[in-house]
């Protein structure tokens, strides 16, 4: 039955991917990206250690649970709602997506329709007049919940009471709404100031049977269905017998850490962002896992520190992010000299060349095996496991 709606959907079109730019493949078929993406981790890493197969979705549709949509009014004035076109600030409008989950695009086409009757501007990013900038929509694959976040050019919001009561009664299924205020000329998103407008403020969703908690800011992959088997496939790779103490780098709210915990010693989580250290700590205790501790602080400085202190551990987690990892971190690695290095890369080109780094010194990778987590998208997940020569 999956396949047969895969072949459906694969027939389908999609009106704006020449300007949109977000899925460079979705006109291939499903099965054409597949080889396509195993052809280029192939050409990259096959120098390195034996690839595996591509591990693909079983309906690789609708699968984004973190849906952004950018406000904007056209040349003759009508408010639309989309993506950026490819290379520039222009909005492409769109309603729907084959890659983003579907209650999410409702609401945002919902939202731009209530603008008018409120008589709420959307933002102009040359002038800074207006005041709807952004939409972001994040969902709990598992759990169900929906949270929504208004991006506003500033902290005035009239009639947000009788806004979000509107948006509710339309779309009973949000948990959570959020006032997010962004008034920089920013390229970034997500400003810094925000107050909870209604629910508690975050969403909640279980991956790998662990259950996180997901803030407007919280890093977490945007496709649930493919970090289980990703994880899955990492902490397989790692051989943990129980008695290892791990570092998971870069580690976020938490994810790989806490789902390894129950496979080892001792899991250490080290991640920069402050916000999502606070969500990994609570986290930890909402799935009642006490053998992990986090802390806050830069990854490399970290392990340097734990050199000097002739401090080991037997396996490095890190899964850092599309520009890579640093020389100075992977030296840092290098010198804890981990028994293995488990390195999940969302950038098969930075992976190629960090793993030209660390084989140099004195590791050797043994397998690399991609995950599909984008279809339609051109990106591919690797996970390589590499053992001290």
């Amino acid at each position: 039955m999956q396949t047969e709606k895969r072949d459906v959907l694969d027939k389908l079109n999609c009106p704006v991917e020449d300007k949109c730019g977000g899925c460079q493949l979705q006109h291939l078929s499903y099965e054409k990206q597949l080889e396509e993406k195993q052809k280029q981790v192939n050409m990259l890493l096959d120098k390195f250690c034996n690839v595996g197969d591509i591990i693909g979705m079983e309906n690789p549709y609708y699968y984004r649970n973190k849906v952004h949509a950018v406000f904007d009014t056209d040349k003759k004035g009508n408010i639309i709602s989309g993506v950026y076109e490819a290379g520039s600030h222009k909005v492409v409008s769109v309603d729907s997506c084959l890659i983003e989950d579907q209650r999410a695009d409702n609401i945002i086409v919902t939202i731009r329709g209530m603008l008018k009757s409120f008589k709420i501007r959307t933002y102009n990013e040359d002038t800074g007049v207006g005041l709807l900038r952004h939409v972001l929509i994040r969902t709990g694959h598992m759990s169900g919940e929906i949270m929504v976040v208004l991006v506003l050019g500033s902290h005035i919001f009239p009639s947000k009471n009788n806004f979000v009561k509107a948006l509710i009664k339309i779309h009973p299924e949000i948990t959570t709404i959020v006032m997010n205020v962004n008034n920089k000329k920013t390229s970034m998103v997500l400003g810094e100031r925000e107050q909870v407008l209604y629910g508690k403020g975050f969403i909640e969703d279980t991956l790998c049977d662990k259950v996180f908690r997901i803030s407007p800011k919280s890093f977490y992959q945007i496709n649930a269905v493919q970090t289980e088997v990703l994880y899955g496939k990492a902490i397989e790779l790692a051989g943990l017998k129980g008695n290892e103490t791990i570092i998971d780098a870069y580690c976020g709210i938490g994810t790989i850490g806490l789902i390894a915990s129950s496979h080892v010693k001792k899991v250490i989580g080290v991640e920069l962002n402050r916000d999502a250290v606070k969500d990994a700590i609570i986290n930890a205790k909402r799935n009642n896992i006490k053998n992990i501790y986090f802390y806050n602080q830069d990854a490399g400085v970290f392990m340097n520190q734990m050199a000097d202190e002739k401090q080991s551990v037997d396996v490095v987690f890190l899964d850092p992010p599309r520009s890579g990892s640093t020389e100075q971190f992977l030296d840092s690695m290098i010198s804890m000299n981990p028994k293995k290095v488990i390195y999940i890369s969302c950038n098969p080109e930075t992976l190629e060349r960090d793993l030209a780094y660390i084989v140099k010194r004195g590791y050797e990778a043994k397998i690399a095996i991609p995950v599909d987590m984008f279809p339609g998208t051109e990106h591919c997940e690797v996970c390589v496991e590499m053992c001290r020569r």
